[in-house]
């Protein structure tokens, strides 16, 4: 039962919908209604507003490291904390308040990792940033990332809840990347920045 309810926690946490929030305090289109439809940071920067991205970006990945940050305070095991992780990174992906049509992972991911250990989250930030400059596409730095991160928590923490939470987040990250793949393969994966049809009348919002 504990462990239920630590998952349940860190769900509930991870599906809190802030791209889709800030967007409505802003008074900018919903994010599910242009672009890729994903409500995560590098779609709402293709609405041309970059506070709304940022704010996007920190309330993604704080809403990750807060419900690890609260299961540590409460003193739970290691195999908690990680459950709670995972479960706060399956809420962004899959959040209950929009029928289970979430984002793809990448902010709430690197708050469960800086949760985790500090050195962890850095590490695949530098990497994933890394790859973002020099090749300016989002999806290959966060593949990229995703494929570096397992390899760095083991280093950091061994073969443990840790580091199985990490293999199961990169795995599904790669799975909710299906398509950015085919794109980077056939060339056509738009780059950091670059707008796609987006709405500019309010009343296109999606409800």
């Amino acid at each position: 039962m504990t462990a239920f309810l630590c998952a349940l926690g860190g769900y509930l946490a991870g599906s809190i919908p802030f791209a889709v929030l800030v967007s409505r305090l802003m008074r900018l289109p919903d994010p599910r209604s242009y672009g890729s439809r994903n409500i995560g940071a590098t779609n709402v920067l293709r609405s041309g507003n970059r506070v709304a991205a940022l704010l996007t970006l920190v309330g993604d990945a704080a809403k990750g490291w807060a419900a690890v940050l609260v299961a540590r305070l409460m003193g739970l095991p290691l195999e908690l904390l990680a459950l709670v992780g995972f479960a706060a990174f399956v809420g962004h992906v899959f959040p209950v308040w929009l029928r289970f049509q979430g984002g793809k992972g990448v902010a709430t991911a690197a708050g469960v990792l800086i949760a985790f250990d500090w050195r962890l989250g850095l590490a695949v930030i530098v990497a994933w940033l890394t790859v973002a400059v020099v090749s300016r596409y989002s999806s290959l730095a966060s593949l990229t990332a995703a494929l570096f991160a397992p390899a760095a928590a083991w280093h950091l923490s061994g073969n443990g809840p840790v580091l199985w939470a990490v293999i199961a987040m990169s795995i599904l990250l790669f799975a909710r990347h299906h398509a950015n793949i085919r794109k980077l393969v056939r060339g056509e994966e738009s780059r950091i920045g670059e707008k796609k049809k987006a709405p500019v009348a309010h009343g296109e919002a999606t409800p």
